[in-house]
């Protein structure tokens, strides 16, 4: 007998989806609130936000995408 993995297929697209917005809305707090302070010795705010934004909308489409 096969194992139904919807459920957890549809929990995974769910937290990639939520993780992609946290994403996306902290790289736009990044880029236009603290542009160009250091944070941790990694990298100015600005390039750290567009990271943060562009890995949180492929999370997020990911997730939409898993979700159909």
């Amino acid at each position: 007998m096969k194992k139904d993995l919807s459920l957890i297929l549809s929990i995974l697209a769910f937290i990639l989806y939520i993780v992609g917005g946290l994403g996306i809305f902290s790289g736009l707090f990044m880029v236009l609130v603290l542009k160009s302070k250091d944070l941790f010795g990694l990298g100015t705010a600005e390039t750290l936000g567009y990271l943060f934004l562009c890995v949180g909308g492929c999370l997020s489409v990911a997730g939409v995408l898993t979700l159909r």
